[in-house]
């Protein structure tokens, strides 16, 4: 298969997904990587090609890369995620919405497009827990215990586009992360990024059986096959706080074989059902076996 990452300058010399790209190419396949924050897009040529059977993306949430997986698939080329999908998770305040409508245990949530309307959330709300709608690996999340330190905080969040608020969850400091690869979900405990502790260590943990159903319910809901989901175990149960689209797998055991596994498989289905005439169904990951015996061969390319 001829695969096209598209991987931001972030995660350039990051283990996920450089070890998914040396597995595939190990395996036989062209794997092609492209930077779009680093590369002027010639966009009608980049997806009218079709010569990819799948698009996989891996970048920063306000990255371009989503904009060109998001035309690869207007264009009706298979992407890993569905591109829909990754829009709805990564507007924190969309996959709110889309959550809380679904029947998923997530906070009651706030949504600003300036951080000065974050005065209209009543007292009884707080403490509150405010970061960008757009933010990603904790990126500027702030814990706010009362509307004189908001006013502190409101100089800091001026730089930031649409802001979500959320009434704080009560926990031990800790977050379970639970990563979706291949049909399997995979429990980690680490410490969370409003009580950092850096003696606290990523670790597997078991998943519970009500934990595993929430985050089977969180791909159904969002339509993804690759996701993690962060949730804490509040004074009322479950609650999940933030979805990811292909996540770091940390923690998960052969991740790299497993998510290079997963991706052939989507690209595989996609290629079917797109020969059908059908569309790829979405939360499906299909297993297929390793292939081996063709040149391997990884390449950046520009577009």
């Amino acid at each position: 298969m001829r695969l096209c990452f598209l991987v931001e300058e972030h995660y350039r010399h990051d283990g996920m997904p450089n070890e998914v790209i040396r597995q595939l190419t190990a395996w036989g396949h062209r794997v092609d990587v492209v930077r779009p924050g680093g590369s002027l897009l010639r966009m009608n040529e980049a997806v009218a090609s079709g010569t990819h059977d799948a698009w996989v993306l891996k970048t920063v949430s306000g990255g371009p890369g989503l904009t060109l997986l998001e035309a690869a698939a207007a264009a009706g080329m298979t992407t890993v995620n569905d591109a829909r999908s990754i829009r709805g998770v990564r507007d924190k305040a969309l996959a709110a919405a889309i959550g809380r409508t679904r029947g998923l245990p997530m906070p009651p949530t706030y949504a600003a497009a300036q951080p000065e309307l974050l005065r209209e959330i009543p007292a009884a709300e707080y403490p509150l827990v405010v970061k960008p709608a757009d933010g990603s690996s904790g990126r500027a999340v702030h814990l706010v215990s009362s509307p004189a330190e908001l006013e502190a905080v409101l100089p800091v969040l001026a730089g930031e586009h649409m802001l979500i608020a959320q009434p704080y969850v009560a926990n031990s400091g800790t977050d379970i992360k639970v990563y979706a690869v291949g049909g399997e979900l995979f429990a980690t405990e680490r410490c969370s990024p409003l009580h950092p502790d850096p003696a606290v260590r990523e670790r597997r943990v078991p998943l519970s059986a009500e934990v595993a159903a929430i985050a089977a319910q969180v791909g159904a809901v969002y339509g993804l096959d690759l996701y993690g989901v962060d949730v804490l175990l509040g004074p009322d149960g479950p609650v999940v706080v933030d979805v990811n689209d292909f996540p770091s797998f940390r923690q998960v055991p052969d991740a790299a074989a497993r998510v290079a596994r997963a991706v052939l498989g989507l690209a595989s289905a996609g290629s079917a059902t797109a020969a059908a005439g059908h569309p790829r169904a979405q939360g499906l990951p299909v297993s297929i076996p390793a292939q081996g015996a063709a040149a391997a061969r990884t390449g950046e390319v520009a577009l």
